[in-house]
């Protein structure tokens, strides 16, 4: 398939499912309730065949005063809603994006090049389920009251901060658009999100639910652009935006950082990460390998929480290597369309070469014992940013695949002999993001648990979400905590009342 034969076949695909566009795709801004055309287009690479599928508006300054504009108008009577009637709306929203389930899981595939086998496990579930826990969340959960011996009590208010501006990254980008939007809109803000601009398609078809939902207009609104001098720089700086919520690189949260402190505004950032994934001698291999698996070559390894660093207990390291580099070697690497691909192409050619840089580092300093260069597919797909999947050994913990986040398909394996040798290694990067500790001792996982600077542990499994629970990094992997009520002190003012008894 290539060029229009790559949009007829597209379009037969979604014209199936009900769903019919225009080719090339021509994405839109949706601002105060409609769908604004915009202008100095660019174009939506798919990133398995380095084709263009799409047009996108790039937001500049007059797109987001419109939509910062929108949003703060809204805000007026958003905001003053009781939880119970905003519900109403977000579970009509979660129950759009259901509606397009299949719809999603073919635009995903063609925005991310993530093989459309994962997008059916369940991916579009958890962004409908992100809308509808938190709309259910406000109405359940209530306040605090704090009486004093003298008589005296307080009681905590909370309201809406007011616009919020959530940026996105390219790598899950509908699910985490929603992971986002979820509470920002359930605790009464309204909503301005600026995907990224590799992956606008997800979050041009979230505005379709969101509008076909009813939610009124300035609600939520969709800018498209890029970072640095458009929108999402804009939108960091607007004296009228109250929080930013961003996930994304650890330096350009810092940047994100400096622009919103002229103005103090709230936020809230989900960083880089180098995560590692300590295999203990007591593990189970068989389950570990598939573990492995998931949390280092998932949406082909673009995952701020892949296990990209595996620590591995010297008395099982030969077994644990001989079984892994078995596996990997049967993934199937190709087209994410086709149901069988478990690894599908990297996001951009940019990227791609990024990420052979680190294969390169390795091919000069260590050992790769699999993977390591563009696979051979049929056209059109040989000219994707495909990479092999890649087990890299024999490193020192100081290499740069060891402190660096590749982002990529790249996994780099350390022998450990001591339950406090794997802790030390583990902590030995800047980031702090998660971990994964492999064990069938349970007295074991507790004292690694504790002894991890991260924000999230998961023992046995990866990639595990509750949302009552506190999610964010440590060290240069994020700042604050969202999730139940760990969002309170971002999406929520609060205020304490204090009354006599008088």
């Amino acid at each position: 398939m290539t060029g229009p034969k790559i949009y007829r076949e597209t379009q037969r695909r979604l014209k199936d499912l009900g769903f019919t566009f225009s080719v090339p795709i021509e994405v839109t801004h949706y601002i105060g309730g409609e769908f604004v055309q915009g202008t100095d287009p660019f174009p939506v690479i798919y990133p398995a065949t380095g084709e263009v599928i799409g047009m996108a508006p790039e937001g500049r300054e007059k797109e987001v005063e419109m939509a910062v504009g929108a949003a703060k108008e809204a805000f007026r009577n958003w905001g003053r809603m009781t939880p119970s009637q905003r519900r109403s709306y977000l579970r009509r929203f979660g129950e759009k994006i259901r509606e397009y389930k299949s719809v999603f899981e073919i635009l995903e595939s063609l925005d991310v090049g993530r093989p459309i086998y994962e997008n059916r496990l369940g991916y579009v579930e958890r962004m409908a389920h992100n809308i509808e826990f938190f709309a259910d969340f406000v109405v359940t959960h209530g306040s605090e009251a704090y009486p004093m011996e003298n008589g005296y009590i307080n009681y905590v208010l909370r309201y809406p901060v007011g616009v919020a501006a959530l940026i996105t990254p390219w790598n899950m980008p509908s699910m985490l658009a929603t992971w986002k939007i979820g509470p920002a809109l359930a605790f009464g803000n309204t909503v301005v999100l600026k995907p990224a601009e590799l992956t606008p398609l997800g979050a041009w078809l979230l505005a379709r639910c969101a509008h076909e939902a009813g939610l009124p207009p300035g609600v939520f609104n969709v800018i498209h652009g890029f970072g640095p001098g458009s929108a999402g720089e804009l939108l960091t700086r607007h004296p009228d935006v109250g929080l930013v919520s961003f996930t994304g690189e650890t330096s350009t949260g810092k940047v994100i950082m400096r622009n919103a402190s002229d103005t103090l505004k709230r936020l809230s950032m989900e960083l880089g990460g180098k995560s590692p994934n300590l295999i203990f001698e007591s593990a189970d291999l068989d389950w570990a390998v598939e573990v492995t698996l998931r949390a280092s070559f998932f949406n082909q390894g673009e995952v701020c929480l892949a296990g990209s660093r595996l620590l591995v207990q010297r008395s099982v390291y030969e077994a644990f290597l001989e079984k892994l580099v078995q596996a990997v070697k049967a993934l199937k690497v190709g087209d994410p369309l086709d149901p069988e691909t478990r690894l599908g192409a990297l996001i951009s050619e940019d990227h791609w070469r990024k990420v052979m840089s680190y294969v390169e580092i390795a091919r000069d300093t260590a050992t790769i014992l699999t993977g390591g260069k563009r696979p051979e597919l049929p056209h059109p797909f040989d000219k994707g940013y495909f990479l092999e999947p890649t087990v890299v050994v024999d490193v020192k913990p100081s290499d740069k695949v060891c402190q660096e986040e590749i982002f990529g398909p790249v996994v780099a394996v350390l022998p450990f002999d001591t339950e406090e040798e794997a802790i030390e290694l583990a902590n030995n990067t800047p980031y702090g993001l998660n971990a994964i500790i492999q064990t069938r001792d349970v007295g074991q996982a507790i004292r690694v648990s504790e002894a991890l600077e991260v924000g999230t542990v998961w023992v046995n499994d990866w990639f595990v979400r509750d949302l009552r629970a506190p999610f964010g990094g440590a060290k240069q992997s994020g700042i604050g905590r969202e999730g139940g009520h760990y969002g309170y002190d971002f999406y929520y003012e609060t205020k304490n009342v204090c009354i006599a008894n008088r």
